[in-house]
């Protein structure tokens, strides 16, 4: 079992740049953001505010915390490496990639909903 984080569309209009196009519960990751972005988490791109779907390839601006049962740190290695793969990205150490994903989330309550902001990532709501 893995705590990692998925799409939400939970409070989605906190901020009025959110957007949610990934499929809901889908498995997500923060990709590099682009030149639009790097300096401005509300660039006109989106990515430096967004989260990335591993199935959908579409993008949403908010994360949930889900503990995964059935899926083991290994599946998700494969999982994110495969989707890398077929988003264009050179194949990166998809394990430590995996490794810092999961370790930004391990002391977060599941259910919490996040945010990140370039570099940045917080909690927009804690599960009550």
């Amino acid at each position: 079992m893995v705590k990692t984080l998925v799409a939400t569309a939970a409070t989605q209009g906190a901020r009025d740049s959110d957007y949610h196009w990934c499929v809901e519960g889908e498995l997500v990751w923060i990709a590099p953001a682009c030149r639009t972005d790097r300096d401005d988490p509300d660039g006109g791109c989106g990515c430096g505010r967004g989260f990335a779907g591993l199935s959908s390839h579409r993008a949403t601006t908010t994360a949930m915390v889900r503990t995964l049962d059935g899926i083991s740190r290994q599946d998700y290695v494969m999982v994110l490496g495969a989707s890398l793969v077929e988003q264009g990205y050179d194949l990166l150490d998809a394990d430590a990639l995996a490794d810092s994903l999961l370790d930004l989330v391990s002391d977060l309550p599941d259910g919490a909903v996040l945010e990140h902001r370039l570099d940045y990532l917080q909690v927009r709501q804690r599960v009550p």
